[in-house]
């Protein structure tokens, strides 16, 4: 099985992600994630790529695209894998069709009003890269021990110009996918739990 998964920023694609990779036992690839830990560990794409973040702007293709081609050949992605938040562009999704077919594009759709409230509670631990939100998790600190902090990327005039960046760039991935009989959207303003069981359906 080798799926898709998009959304605007905070629209839970990364929770559903993880959900589904284990239960399907595919692997989860999360473009965001593997970014972050090049910035963990301050390698050169890390340095590279720290930038472009910090402002709420896509990193250049060419730097996601040979992440990607380098992860689909590891021994985890031989029964399938799950991108989460990657393609962001048709650029991207025309170059991933070079790389690999897919499957199935799962389409999670949340209000705006909903994903600042979402993002503007996110924290990310220093230490491991854990995501926590305030509305589940108050402390300052993370299971692990690490201290919690607020993104770049997730204070609110970033957020703005993140939710701008996706209209302009990725909405057009929906009609994309349509064209192509491949896409299904969930209604993603829903519990963690209704979401998952949206999307099992449509895997089923």
């Amino acid at each position: 099985m080798r799926l898709i998964f998009f959304g605007p920023p905070g629209a839970g694609k990364g929770t559903q992600a993880e959900r589904v990779a284990k239960t399907e036992q595919i692997a989860h690839i999360s473009t965001g994630d593997m970014l972050r830990a090049e910035i963990r560990e301050a390698s050169a794409l890390g340095l590279a790529a720290k930038a472009y973040i910090d402002r709420g702007e896509l990193v250049p293709d060419d730097v996601i695209l040979g992440m990607v081609q380098a992860r689909l050949k590891k021994a985890d992605c031989v029964n399938g894998f799950l991108f989460d938040g990657f393609p962001r562009t048709v650029a991207q999704a025309e170059a991933l069709k070079a790389i690999t077919p897919i499957d199935r594009v799962i389409n999670i759709s949340v209000p705006v009003e909903r994903l600042v409230t979402r993002i503007g509670g996110r924290r990310m631990c220093e230490c491991c890269g854990a995501a926590w939100h305030i509305s589940y998790h108050a402390g300052e600190t993370c299971r692990c021990g690490g201290k919690l902090y607020l993104r770049e990327d997730d204070k609110p005039e970033t957020v703005a110009n993140r939710l701008r960046v996706y209209e302009k760039s990725t909405e057009p991935l929906v009609q994309y996918y349509e064209e192509r009989g491949l896409l299904s959207t969930v209604d993603g303003d829903q519990c963690i739990e209704d979401v998952q069981a949206q999307i099992a359906a449509l895997l089923a």
